[in-house]
């Protein structure tokens, strides 16, 4: 199992270390509620170092990543992020990502930690067209410095001017003493902030100065336990849960970033699966009656027939209420439709309802 740069720190907070994606990660310190509010009402920092990232270079970068992204990167300006999914080949989905692009022959991408090694592989195996190719994913840590409070608490840590950046927009500038930061008006809380990408020797002097920066904000160090809550209010999907090799992009209802104004890995199958329209469909769903769903219980109908499973649910800290977010037959996906889910062999009531669950 891999080690962050920042393990002993979060040992000192008395993190609870638990393996995730093959890599000792921090999953909770004070308590899952406790973090998730920090986030939604202050400012929280996650150590998400586990994330891969890559460098494309070259003439050629944007169009290896127009064979291998579904979302359309050629209309990415300098500074701009964008999300996008890479199809499989089969209908499937080898894993979503973030692309950045730095400038016409450089483009910075995110991958999941668990599919570091499968995502170097498959585009390595598109990279018929010279473009250069590192793997950067055990040099960096990343801090995701998320809230509402994020710009106010960060800016005497930068010359960035972090109110002013937009979603998805990154700079590279100063940053706790460490010069050629990219800070990225990104994450995956739904409750603003910034991602900051470091080399691993900085992660230790980064992370004291926007402790110290923060304190008269309340910032706390959160783990992958909220992250998990967070990013499920707000119905981001979660590769291995939501999305995965056997899922495609229109199923999981990521058509926006699914672009037929190109071609693309699975792009003919995926344009006749449009028209001929998906047989399931990834829903929202809220509890009506008491109950928490929880990943792989099934779904059923009024009759008991089951009709999907879920495949993320929790209960939400901020609603105070079971939601999740499963697979139904494409019969029982419509809004406001009842469904029940099994818990402990008893159908317990939901409604299907209209992303995202939390509205701010």
């Amino acid at each position: 199992m891999k080690n962050i740069a920042l393990v002993d720190k979060h040992i000192a907070l008395g993190g609870k270390m638990v393996p995730f994606a093959g890599y000792n990660m921090p999953v909770q310190y004070e308590g899952v509620t406790i973090e998730h509010e920090t986030v939604r009402n202050a400012v929280g920092v996650f150590d998400v170092s586990h994330m891969g990232e890559f460098v494309l270079r070259g003439p050629n970068a944007l169009a290896l990543i127009q064979k291998f992204a579904s979302n359309d990167a050629s209309v990415l300006v300098d500074g701009k992020a964008q999300y996008s999914c890479m199809p499989n080949g089969k209908g499937g989905i080898v894993d979503d990502l973030i692309i950045y692009k730095v400038n016409s022959e450089e483009y910075f991408i995110v991958v999941n930690a668990s599919n570091i090694e499968k995502d170097w592989n498959w585009i390595s195996s598109l990279n018929d067209l010279g473009v250069e190719m590192e793997n950067l994913s055990d040099e960096y840590s990343l801090l995701a410095i998320q809230g509402p409070k994020a710009a106010e608490a960060m800016q005497s840590l930068t010359d960035v001017n972090l109110k002013d950046m937009v979603y998805y927009t990154f700079q590279y500038g100063t940053f706790a003493g460490i010069e050629n930061v990219m800070i990225s008006a990104t994450g995956y809380t739904g409750s603003g902030g910034f991602e900051i990408y470091i080399k691993n020797k900085d992660a230790e002097q980064v992370w004291d100065r926007v402790f110290e920066a923060g304190k008269s904000f309340g910032i706390k160090p959160i783990g992958l336990a909220a992250r998990d809550t967070l990013r499920l209010e707000m119905g981001f999907c979660l590769y291995g849960n939501d999305i995965d090799d056997t899922t495609s992009p229109l199923e999981a209802g990521l058509g926006w970033i699914t672009k037929f104004t190109k071609d693309f890995t699975d792009s003919e199958f995926l344009k006749k699966q449009k028209e001929e329209g998906v047989t399931r469909k990834l829903v929202a769903f809220e509890m009506i009656d008491r109950g928490i769903p929880r990943h792989d219980y099934p779904i059923v109908d009024a009759e008991g027939t089951v009709i999907g499973k879920v495949n993320s649910g929790t209960m939400s800290p901020s609603m105070k209420i079971g939601i999740g977010l499963g697979y139904v037959t494409i019969d029982n996906a419509a809004l406001d439709s009842e469904i029940f889910i099994e818990i402990r062999d008893k159908g317990v009531k939901a409604k299907i309802v209209k992303l995202p669950f939390y509205k701010k």
